[in-house]
């Protein structure tokens, strides 16, 4: 399978997962760094980055 820029940046550039339900978000870098977002279902404000398969 070949690897290219524009579709690894599609797949996970700007995506987070909630770390209490598991749903992905896609927003910026620098918004969830400071805490400025927040999960739609559970309202948590911890998120990790989409993990690189």
């Amino acid at each position: 399978m070949v690897k290219n820029d524009e579709g690894t940046a599609r797949l996970l550039k700007n995506i987070f997962v909630c770390r209490g339900c598991k749903a992905k978000i896609r927003a910026p870098s620098l918004k969830v760094s400071q805490g400025k977002v927040k999960c739609r279902s559970c309202k948590s404000r911890f998120l990790r980055p989409k993990r690189r398969k």
